[in-house]
């Protein structure tokens, strides 16, 4: 099993220099992938310029947007945007696209959040289509430029209920499942759901399963934990931020590499770790961890 690391856009101490030398460290070290999430509302950095220094300032992880809220956006600007970051990244691009749960932030953009699921599944088709050459109006140019690889990029989908798993079977390349405290129970049951929507859809072959959670290694490791998963959840209520907070435990070294040699026993192609914060440590010490695994 591979392992991957999300960049901490949602800090407030992450300026150029944090960034630059994150991405390069993450690149020299023991991991497959760099990605980051997107967010509208709340302090956070952007996710396609933060993909977008990643992929210059490094020469071999994949460069993974995880997840690109597509029902906020055109798909035709998305297309051109993300083969933009393949051929920046000479052809390191892997696209996670979801529908996000994040009200507010359709509503900062003026996007409608009603319907969005069957959106998405037009706009992934659409955008193969403009990878392809294909002119986005009768008549029009070719919407350039056309990724590195061919075809685009794969696309792996954000989903964790049978009916978006089943959506995801009929275009998807693989999934992104997540379990906010590494549990690998919440995960088995996702992938097990991948799997049979991918028979259920007669695919010849399986998803690509890459498992994701929450993990801190910080000085403070617990309180930056529990912090970050407050602030995260807190927009669907504090009640539910603040309980949701309390179950976090994927704040020591021995937790963390039981819940990863947990996933890594389901099979999962990649396992990316989302830190609780910028510090320098969050990535020293788990790049110590990983080698140990």
């Amino acid at each position: 099993m591979n392992f991957g690391i999300c960049l901490p856009y949602m800090e407030h101490d992450y300026g150029r220099d944090e960034i630059l030398s994150w991405c390069k460290r993450i690149d020299a070290g023991p991991f497959s992938s760099l990605s980051c999430g997107e967010r509208i509302t709340d302090y956070t950095l952007e996710m396609r310029m933060m993909l977008s220094a990643a992929a210059a300032v490094t020469e071999r992880v994949t460069i993974m947007p995880s997840l690109y809220v597509l029902p906020m956006h055109s798909a035709v600007w998305a297309a051109k945007e993300v083969a933009t970051l393949d051929v920046i990244s000479g052809g390191r691009v892997r696209l996670g696209v979801g529908v996000g749960g994040r009200e507010v932030d359709y509503r900062a953009v003026g996007a409608p959040f009603e319907r969005r699921h069957p959106r998405m599944d037009q706009q992934v088709a659409e955008m193969r289509r403009i990878w392809s050459g294909e002119p986005a109006v009768p008549g029009g140019d070719e919407v350039g430029p056309r990724p590195v690889q061919q075809g685009g990029p794969p696309i792996i989908a954000g989903a964790m209920g049978p009916k978006a798993m089943k959506r995801a079977a009929q275009w998807a390349d693989g999934v992104y499942v997540f379990s906010m405290s590494g549990r690998a129970d919440e995960i088995q049951n996702m992938l097990n759901m991948a799997t049979l929507a991918w028979e259920e859809a007669g695919r010849d072959t399986p998803p690509i399963r890459i498992a994701g959670f929450w993990y801190s290694l910080a000085d403070q490791a617990e309180r930056a934990l529990r912090q970050y998963a407050h602030r995260y959840l807190k927009v669907f209520g504090e009640e539910i931020g603040q309980a949701i907070a309390k179950t976090m435990t994927c704040f020591e070294p021995d937790a963390i590499k039981r819940a990863a040699e947990s996933v890594q026993a389901l099979d999962c192609d990649e396992l990316i770790f989302s830190p609780a914060s910028a510090e320098s440590t969050e990535l020293h010490r788990l790049s110590e961890l990983i080698r140990g695994l």
